[in-house]
């Protein structure tokens, strides 16, 4: 029989996927060793710390700040219902704990969720309590030794398994693993559906019984009688009898945006109102079940690919949007080909969902934008993990020639450069993080730290209290970037021409400070590590003027017909 553990896990089936492909490298292609748990424990510290703010925010009992919390969680993926089964199954000891002062390393560590191997340091987030660790564990483990719930299995590697789950298991692992749409009736790698690699990534099919239509593709007979290229723009003009498409975009040089790029490039996103009692309300979870779906990224508001209005309120957009507003044929022609744990190893797993046909496509400006896994990793030892420059030289160089191979002639690629990541210490280690600031009892060194040992940390390396690692981190990101300017400045290939962009965090930095903002508030407050929604729409400003002061033949020319286009189309059926 399986174990009711086993059983409840299979209820958020979405929220389980998202993880096993989280932001660290690790996990895409060396799990820790150590301690393959590491997110689950990471998972129960923030769950019971909210639990417990909770209780102190609203001066309630543990029991009444469990209900609030399933309360606000939407009833869709089954959310709210899994909620109030693992109450039950695990509320009466969470109770008995925390109404003993446990805290909530304490607690995860007394349930199992978290454990501390032989040899292996003490992962724990908040300061440990001022008796022995080893008495507190057992005088909490004494006060649940009767406790029904420490008898199921806390594993969640066999849910697949189970027969009723293991085809709809393999079909979204499958989608996610190869980035391409989950629901795709004429396999042509579109989607009308938004998540789970729909049209939050790649522009949305107009014709999903039709593998022929799809966005960016040239036009069938200048779309006379449908729309073959999805870009909301067919038919015949009933004055002279020629049609639109030919009319508004013929010698507008349309051309589309494909980044190649990681979880940054994703926008990988954990809201801070999802762990933050003061903040938590009915509304907080609204977007949870989208997220989930879209493995906790964002591309619909992307620097590179974001289609819709920014959250965030400042003014500059993606590049995708400024595309569209300087030639309007250009309408939803984007792929956002990232994946979470991506770097110059791994692309290879799944460079061919890009969907470019050399023949029948238009040309496409491509980033390769690889920023951070090539140096970051959440092994105790991240450095023999970190790629060398001739490695890096070698997988770049494989990656342009298929490119060279599967895009159409006239197209650009754009190497972009890593950061020095010095900067996330130098900002937030004596900042409260968010399950901190309550009790002004965490700060990011500490959530930092809790990572590291872990090991479940999406960049040890800078994410860490040891200097001389951060700046040994920055140099071997130097010379990647470096690698990449020779490789951009010295390669010629036939079907399109090649740049290298710096990334230029700093000029980002400078230009928030400006406005009056704080350098700290250009990460995510969440992960403590990514380039948020501002940040990730500043570094698409940098890179558009750039392009557009030294290279301005990659952005093709301005459609002079783009307002008769919103005369007859209005906004070409939307995104």
């Amino acid at each position: 029989m399986k174990s009711p553990w086993n059983i409840l896990l299979v209820t958020p089936l979405f929220l389980l996927l998202p993880l096993r492909t989280s932001a660290s490298p690790a996990s895409d292609d060396s799990p820790s060793t150590r301690n393959p748990n590491g997110h689950t424990c990471l998972a129960c510290v923030a769950v019971v710390s909210v639990i417990e703010q909770l209780a102190q925010v609203h001066n309630s009992t543990v029991e009444t700040s469990m209900e609030r919390l399933c309360s606000y969680l939407p009833e869709k993926l089954f959310l709210k219902t899994t909620c109030y089964l693992v109450i039950e199954m695990f509320g009466p000891d969470i109770i008995k704990l925390l109404s003993t002062d446990m805290n909530a390393d304490v607690v995860c560590h007394t349930l199992k969720f978290c454990k501390q191997d032989p040899g292996q340091p003490l992962c724990h987030l908040y300061p440990l309590p001022k008796e022995p660790w080893k008495f507190t564990l057992e005088k909490a483990r004494q006060i649940v030794k009767k406790s029904p719930a420490l008898k199921y299995s806390r594993s969640s590697a066999d849910i697949c398994s189970l027969p009723f789950l293991a085809k709809i298991c393999q079909k979204i692992k499958l989608a996610i693993k190869n980035s391409v749409p989950f629901k795709d009736v004429d396999s042509d790698k579109y989607s009308v559906f938004p998540t789970l690699r729909g049209y939050h990534w790649r522009g949305r099919d107009c014709n999903d019984s039709n593998k022929m239509a799809y966005p960016g593709r040239r036009p069938d007979n200048w779309d006379a009688h449908e729309d073959s290229n999805c870009n909301g723009i067919w038919g015949v003009d009933p004055k002279d009898g020629i049609p639109y498409e030919k009319k508004f975009c013929e010698g507008s040089q349309p051309r589309g945006i494909i980044l190649l790029g990681d979880s940054a490039g994703a926008h990988f996103h954990i809201s801070p109102e999802w762990i933050t009692a003061s903040q938590m309300s009915l509304k907080s979870f609204i977007n949870l079940p989208t997220a989930l779906t879209n493995e906790l990224n964002w591309p619909q508001i992307s620097g590179a690919t974001g289609f819709l209005d920014s959250i965030s309120g400042i003014k500059e957009n993606s590049i995708y949007l400024r595309l569209r507003k300087r030639n309007h044929c250009n309408h939803r022609d984007y792929q956002n080909i990232s994946r979470n744990g991506a770097s110059s190893q791994n692309l290879d797993r799944f460079i061919e969902s890009l969907s470019r046909d050399p023949l029948l496509d238009h040309p496409a400006i491509i980033i390769y934008a690889m920023i951070g896994n090539d140096v970051c990793n959440g092994k105790a030892d991240p450095v023999p993990e970190m790629t060398t420059p001739k490695k890096l030289y070698s997988s770049v160089m494989k990656t342009l020639k298929y490119l060279n191979s599967h895009l159409p002639n006239g197209s650009h690629v754009i190497l972009y450069g890593l950061p020095n990541g010095t900067f996330l210490w130098d900002n937030l280690h004596n900042r409260y993080y968010p399950l901190g600031q309550l009790n002004k009892d965490v700060t990011y060194a500490h959530f930092y730290s809790f990572l590291n040992c872990l090991q479940v940390s999406p960049c040890h390396s800078w994410m860490s209290s040891n200097k001389t690692l951060r700046n040994l981190t920055s140099e071997r990101a130097k010379q990647l970037s470096n690698t990449l300017k020779n490789i951009a400045t010295s390669q010629k290939f036939m079907n399109f021409d090649l740049f290298y962009a710096d990334f230029d965090f700093q000029e980002v930095t400078e230009e928030w400070q400006k406005r009056g903002g704080e350098p700290w508030q250009l990460i995510e407050p969440v992960d403590g590590f990514h380039p948020n929604e501002v940040a990730l729409l500043l570094l698409a400003d940098r890179l558009w003027k750039k392009v557009e002061l030294h290279w301005p033949q990659v952005l093709g020319k301005e459609n002079p017909f783009n307002p008769q286009i919103e005369q007859v189309f209005g906004d070409q059926g939307g995104h």
